[in-house]
């Protein structure tokens, strides 16, 4: 199989591209490190600093060269995290929405399915902050391309995603990401809001799993939320993190983040029905392994 991962230098993207590669499969990656890293990609990867909001890159002949022999497009690439969505929703949405139309036009002229990633920000109102506005309008393309033009797309919805390649800079860090870096630092653990807010936290590796059973399996045309279905508070992982710590852990609050949801639980009866999924990895587990 030949498969183009956009986002392919991002967190997710870049397990992924490890996976399909491990796997046997060819692999080209779209990105253009706006918030991926390109050391991060798989050498056996084939790179191309593209950015999909961008329409030039696709009205080029050489793309025909890189798309023809394409079985399949995981399209990761995005402007990530609510907090950053308020302060530049014009480019989130150019990226986000924008560029997920330039990738199912790409897909709908070379007729390649499309596993897009969603967000489970969703549950929580496509109209509580940018980002997720533009995730849930990158949904509706995806279903306007497939009952148009007969495009097989498939929507995968992650739900807290967690694991190796997080990252540990700037302003697109996940909770997680920050919390070990703190400690290992020395530092207080910073709480947003009261701590009580909860969340479905599913490893990356699981996340992957389930988007490679949509090829292995054919299972197009459906919306699958991926987590783990069960979910913790911010102070719960806190307390975990103290639990294995080699000496005290502190921690202090900080204002809450504008738009964030309440609480995420997933429910991924379709995911484990249709795909025969089942997320293997357990939070507490994967945190004391880190420390």
């Amino acid at each position: 199989m030949r498969a183009l991962v956009t986002g392919g230098a991002g967190f997710i993207g870049v397990n992924l591209v490890n996976r399909l590669v491990e796997d046997g499969h060819e692999v080209i990656v779209f990105d253009n490190l706006s918030t991926g890293n390109k050391k991060n990609i798989n050498e056996k990867a084939k790179f191309f600093l593209i950015d999909i909001s961008h329409n030039d890159y696709f009205e080029d002949k050489k793309m025909d060269d890189i798309m023809n022999s394409v079985d399949v497009i995981f399209h990761l690439a995005a402007l990530p995290r609510i907090g950053p969505s308020f302060k530049n929703p014009k480019e989130v949405c150019d990226v986000n929405v924008g560029g997920t139309q330039n990738i199912l036009d790409l897909a709908r002229e070379y007729e390649i399915p499309v596993i897009y990633a969603g967000s489970s920000s969703f549950w929580g109102g496509v109209y509580k902050n940018p980002y997720t506005f533009s995730k849930w309008q990158g949904e509706e393309l995806c279903k306007m391309y497939e009952q148009i033009y007969g495009l097989n797309v498939t929507i995968c919805r992650f739900y807290n995603v967690y694991g190796d390649f997080m990252s540990t800079e700037g302003e697109y860090k996940l909770a997680l990401s920050i919390f070990l870096e703190q400690y290992k630092n020395g530092e207080p653990l910073t709480i947003t809001g009261d701590g009580n807010q909860r969340r479905d936290f599913t490893h990356v590796d699981d996340i992957v799993d389930a988007m490679v059973k949509v090829v292995q399996l054919n299972k197009w045309g459906s919306v699958y939320e991926l987590g783990r279905g069960k979910n913790h508070s911010i102070k719960e992982v806190v307390l975990m993190i103290s639990k294995f710590s080699r000496g005290d852990v502190s921690w202090t609050y900080i204002p809450k983040i504008k738009g964030e949801v309440r609480e995420t639980l997933c429910r991924s009866e379709l995911a484990r029905k249709k795909l025969k999924w089942k997320p293997k990895i357990n939070l507490e587990d994967w945190i004391k392994e880190q420390l």
